[in-house]
Parts: C-alpha cells; structure tokens; sequence
C-alpha cells in the first residue's frame, strides 16, 4: 500500500508499454491537442502542479477542475524529494507511479530527465476570465514563437506578480515542453490565456480600464523618463517627460491637472504612468511589434541601452519592463 492508502501499482519497467508511449506522445503538438494534456518533467515543475491540483480541489473543484492526471517518479526522486512524495501522499493528490530509469527516459522530453514526470491537463483560461478580475498589471505575447522567450516571459510576469499572461495567435504552444521547462513552474501560478487575435485586444484591454504599452526598441518614450517621473510624483513634484519622439518635444515639462492629463503647453500626447493598470506587449524575435499595435498603443516605450549591444532579447526586455510597473505600481 502506498503512504495515502491507495493500492500502490507495480513497478513500470517495459518501455514499450502503451501507456509509456502514450505519455511520450504528448511531446508532439497532435496528441497534445486531442487529448488536451501536457506534459511537465523535472522537480520543480512537478511540485507546482501538485500544488495547483491540490489546492482546486480543496476549493472544491475551483476554475478548471483537477490539474495533475498521473504522475511518474523512479523511487530515487522520490527518496530526494520528501515534499514532492508528501503531496502525493495527500487526499485529492493523483496517482503517482513508480518507474524505472529507462522507463522515465522513454516517457521524456529530455536528454537527462530529472526523476519526475506529470501529465497534467490544460490550464488556460479565457480572455473574459482575465478582465472580470480588473488586472493591474498583463504580459501579451505577439507572435512570439521561441520556447525559450516565452517560458522566460511568463516566469518574469509571476516573478513581478502580473495578473496574467496573454499569447495571442501565432504564438509558440505554451504546452510545448519546451516552454514548461523554462517557466520553471510558473505555468502553474498565473493565468494563461492562448490563441487571442489581435484585433479588437488592445480595445478590450482599454475598455478594461488599462495603458496599452508596447515595448519597442525604437520607441520615442524612455523608460527611464517613466520610472524617473513616477518616482518624481512619489516625492510631490510635478516635472513630467515628454514623449521625446514627438514633435520635436523636450523633456521636463511641467505636467497638467489629473492622473491622466497631457503634458501642458504641448500638443502631444499624455505621458503614460507606470502606476495605472498596464498591458505591456512584446512582439516577435525577429519582426517587432505589427505597426498596428504600436499605432494603438497609448506609448512605444524603449529599455535604454547603455553599452554596445544592438537590441535586447525580447525575455529580457519584458523582465525590465515589468518589473518598472510591478514597482511603480507597489509604491503608489
């Protein structure tokens, strides 16, 4: 019997079993679709899942329902680790079963697996999910097709604490192991939404009550003219940057009445602020940003280079800017 009363089932040691490569089918896009399970590997990933599961089905079932259908762990990991073998030892945790090395390199997605396999079922939600709970702070992907990027994006957003993470159509398989390996359980920790168009979103996110910002490295507005001037409004000055692109203006204008008011004595237009409800977008490795978005957007905002480097990955980019929001939204 295993620690939570259940029969415990035999050692798995055929790699040829069906329900070994039932489970390494899940790697590929197709099964994954059909059978709309994913697959997450290593420790870490592992854990963050069970934590997921157990804590919806406590809630009774919560959005979603279950998250983990079986887990697959070599008696070794779960000797390593005691916290993942207790969780799978609570009421309401799956089954987990016990599988040789050979077994788990079969089921995996890896070169060196590390001891644990989940399959879990899709946890995104809808767009509507997302605005019902008036966000503060959503990453938006556009097209967005490295695995490694976007795993880096989503970890970056439930680091800085956003309310969500937003791939619109054309973007990478957030499913793709990949992806899961490098959010290092962060798929797990904040809502998804998949497969968005793009048009009619920047609309929704503005009716939603938030400042649309699409981060462009040849944006006019500075990010650090944006942090400097939430950080000048936190000491009670009202010096606030012009969008430096724009009709030739300059910097520290003195700023207008009201949270929201273009800078006085301009015409262009008002200096977004990093403490107001934001939805940052991050465009395409190669390609940018569409004009369309950064025609809509309320600022293109650039992350100043210092150094010599040409441009910033887009994973890193988005960690700079969300974390400048997550900031200023903090010390309001």
């Amino acid at each position: 019997m295993s620690e939570n009363g259940r029969p415990q089932a035999p050692l798995m040691t055929n790699t040829q079993a069906d329900r070994v490569k039932e489970v390494a089918r899940l790697a590929g896009r197709p099964s994954r679709l059909r059978r709309r399970e994913f697959l997450a590997e290593g420790p870490q990933a592992v854990r963050e899942a069970l934590r997921l599961h157990l804590g919806r089905r406590a809630s009774g079932g919560g959005v979603g329902g279950r998250v983990v259908v079986d887990v697959y762990a070599t008696q070794d990991a779960l000797d390593r680790h005691q916290d993942i073998a207790d969780l799978l030892a609570l009421d309401g945790s799956p089954d987990v079963r016990r599988v040789n090395p050979d077994v788990l390199a079969a089921m995996s997605s890896t070169v060196t697996p590390q001891g644990f396999i989940a399959v879990c079922t899709f946890v995104d939600v809808t767009l509507d999910d997302v605005l019902a709970t008036a966000p503060r702070l959503v990453a938006v992907l556009v097209e967005v097709r490295d695995p490694g990027n976007a795993g880096t994006i989503i970890r970056a957003a439930d680091s800085a604490g956003a309310d969500a993470v937003i791939l619109t159509s054309g973007s990478v398989d957030p499913y793709n192991p990949k992806t899961v390996r490098s959010t290092v359980g962060s798929l797990f920790h904040l809502p998804l939404v998949i497969g968005v168009e793009l048009e009619g979103l920047i609309e929704r996110l503005r009716d939603a009550g938030m400042t649309v910002l699409a981060a462009d490295g040849y944006g006019a507005t500075s990010l650090d003219d944006l942090q400097d001037t939430s950080a000048a409004r936190r000491f009670a000055t009202v010096q606030e940057p012009v969008d430096s692109g724009a009709q030739g203006h300059g910097l520290g204008a003195q700023a207008a009445e009201g949270p929201d008011a273009a800078v006085a004595g301009t015409a262009g237009p008002a200096v977004p602020r990093l403490e107001n409800a934001s939805a940052w977008f991050f465009g395409n490795e190669a390609q940018g940003l569409p004009d369309e978005v950064t025609a809509a957007a309320d600022a293109r905002v650039a992350v100043p280079i210092y150094g010599q480097a040409e441009s910033l990955n887009v994973g890193t980019a988005a960690t700079v800017c969300l974390y400048a929001s997550a900031r200023a939204q903090r010390l309001r």
